[in-house]
């Protein structure tokens, strides 16, 4: 049947607007032949096809419709942006043995694939890229010193390049989430807060105690600080908050941004979480590693790390007393810890003069090994995956490059400080590195280290007063439980079904109840003799004896049912015993006791 039709109007009538059709043929009711043309009359064709409903287009027909769904071509993607967002192989189900398992598995691979080519598509609403510094042939990029970067960027850039020469050393220091703003904490109780891009001041002053590290709390506006006895949290213009006395000689301070938890690791080994949404203690208890000197923390899990002086890097949960995982990194004690802001990969140095590359997730051996020539005290992992190590005065970035199998690291950029270097630090979302001294701080220009495209809803570069308030608020309305920090949050969205060997020692509990043993002593009457005491004493038992059996009979033949009609809707369901030819001889007795 054809979708177009004539229809027929007069010079005076006007003619229909696109898109507009009429309802019926009116020249077909009229019965006006539509192989003649009639006098002063016009011939528009319409094409019907579009004004009727979708499913009765005939490109929307069922056959027509699939065929064209399946000719359908894809945009191709970048196999390297494909692998940058990958989340490693698929799980090798050899050793799944139940099919709900191996289905639930699949569909997890599925998810997690269709995740990873939506990222991939993505990437081409991300308008900036990163960029790095390119010697020419010959040259290396640790010859190009800070002041030549300088000299060649532009002017917003080159003010990010400053010393700060102080006398309170050595220094610990530490960026906000979103990179704005810096917080200082000189040993000798010098504690500094400002923002470094505008390089506005926002308050400084002297604890009058020694001061071992330093924190931001949820946002710029609150930060802690672990002095000589107690850790104390002050507001942005240096008041006095709080005191907290249960985190007693702490060495080292770590901050959950989604838990709202501030952990702290003390002398004596002790690991504290403090809820500073509430000001409540949620865990406190000692490590048994000794002094804790070296600590971070997961972002993607949550979970405490803390190396001691075995060489064994632990992981620790507030709701756990015992580490959740234990990893011998090196044979030496450990001097540096750090995990990438993905909190997929973790690096470690010793005194053997080692750098060692983690996959956290698998907890297995490592991934890359490097030799370098003095043992690092520190080291940090950047957004874009640089790794600085702070080499006594001396800090060097590196360009980490795993399919290269390159036995020795070939620095990036190396910096030589006035001082000894005792903390280092990548900005978030810029291409700075901090560098704490002992008689300063330095920013370093460092290309490429930085994410150049951020997200607003997880750290605002550019944040106003306005929106620090909201963020506050949908943080805490969205705060995560510390109960739900374990090795695998993903397991917290599955559901905890019993296993089957589980259900079954529970039925098989049930199964072999025994009826329990009654005591019963009769009233003391009197007119009552001995015997008949006794005798009473008897018949009660012996009564409650049996209504116990036959609760237990009951239930356990409900039991049985219900495995029948389990076994019964199983695919696999096999009877025991069918019935044959023969069935019509046996007695009727027989036929029961066999049903």
């Amino acid at each position: 049947m054809s979708n177009k039709v004539q229809r027929y109007f007069t010079a005076e009538d006007k003619k229909p607007q696109d898109g507009v059709a009429e309802k019926q043929n009116k020249s077909a009711q009229s019965g006006v032949n539509a192989k003649k043309k009639p006098p002063n009359m016009e011939v528009i064709i319409v094409d019907t096809s579009k004004t009727l409903p979708a499913r009765q287009r005939p490109e929307f027909s069922g056959k027509q419709f699939r065929e064209k769904r399946q000719k359908r071509i894809e945009i191709p993607l970048n196999p390297a942006a494909l692998k940058r967002h990958s989340r490693g192989e698929r799980l090798n189900l050899s050793g799944v043995k139940t099919d709900l398992r191996k289905i639930q598995e699949k569909r997890k691979d599925f998810q997690i694939e269709f995740a990873e080519e939506q990222a991939a598509r993505a990437e081409i609403l991300l308008d900036g890229e990163e960029g790095f510094l390119e010697a020419d042939e010959g040259e290396s990029t640790t010859d190009i010193s800070q002041k030549e970067i300088v000299d060649n960027v532009d002017i917003t850039t080159a003010t990010k390049h400053f010393t700060l020469a102080l006398d309170f050393g050595p220094y610990r220091m530490r960026y906000t989430k979103n990179g704005t703003h810096l917080l200082l904490g000189g040993r000798r109780g010098h504690v500094a807060a400002f923002s470094w891009i505008r390089k506005k001041l926002q308050f400084e002053m002297n604890v009058m105690e020694s001061v071992h590290d330093v924190t931001w709390l949820m946002n710029y506006t609150m930060f802690a600080a672990a002095q000589k006895e107690w850790v104390h949290v002050y507001d942005k213009k240096g008041t006095e908050l709080h005191c907290i006395k249960s985190m007693h000689r702490s060495q080292r301070l770590e901050y959950l941004p989604y838990h709202f938890l501030l952990c702290s690791a003390g002398e004596n080994g002790f690991l504290s979480w403090m809820d500073v949404s509430i000001g409540q203690t949620v865990a406190s208890y000692n490590s048994r590693v000794g002094k804790v000197s070296v600590m971070t923390h997961n972002p993607w899990n949550g979970v405490t790390c803390v190396a001691d002086s075995k060489g064994v890097v632990s992981m620790w949960s507030p709701m756990v007393r015992e580490p959740l995982a234990k990893m011998l990194c090196h044979p030496v004690p450990l001097t540096a810890l750090a995990i990438d802001p993905q909190g997929m990969h973790m690096a470690t140095a010793a005194l053997d003069r080692k750098i060692k590359i983690w996959d956290i997730r698998q907890l297995e051996g490592p991934l890359e090994t490097y030799h370098i020539n003095t043992a690092a005290s520190d080291v940090n992992l950047s957004q874009r995956g640089l790794m600085a190590l702070s080499l006594g005065n001396v800090c060097e970035i590196y360009r980490r490059n795993p399919s290269a199998d390159q036995v020795e690291l070939k620095p990036y950029i190396r910096h030589r400080t006035n001082g000894m270097i005792s903390n280092i630090r990548f900005c978030p979302y810029e291409d700075v590195l901090g560098v704490a001294t002992q008689k300063g701080f330095t920013s370093l220009i460092v290309p490429g280290s930085g994410e150049p495209n951020f997200d607003t809803f997880e750290a605002n570069p550019f944040q106003s007063r306005a929106q620090r308030r909201e963020e506050e608020v949908h943080g805490l309305l969205e705060k995560i439980p510390a109960e739900f920090i374990s090795l695998n949050p993903n397991q917290i969205s599955e559901v905890d079904v019993p296993s089957a060997k589980a259900r079954l020692e529970q039925k098989v509990k049930q199964l072999t109840m025994k009826p329990p043993k009654i005591d019963f002593e009769p009233r003391n009457r009197k007119g009552i003799s001995k015997a008949k005491r006794i005798k009473i004493k008897q018949n009660v038992r012996e009564a409650r004896f049996r209504e116990a059996a036959k609760e237990i009979l009951e239930t356990k033949e409900k039991l049985l049912n219900e495995e029948k009609q389990t076994l019964k809707k199983s695919p696999d369901f096999i009877p025991l015993e069918t019935k044959t030819v023969l069935d019509r001889f046996q007695t009727k007795k027989k036929k029961n006791n066999r049903q």
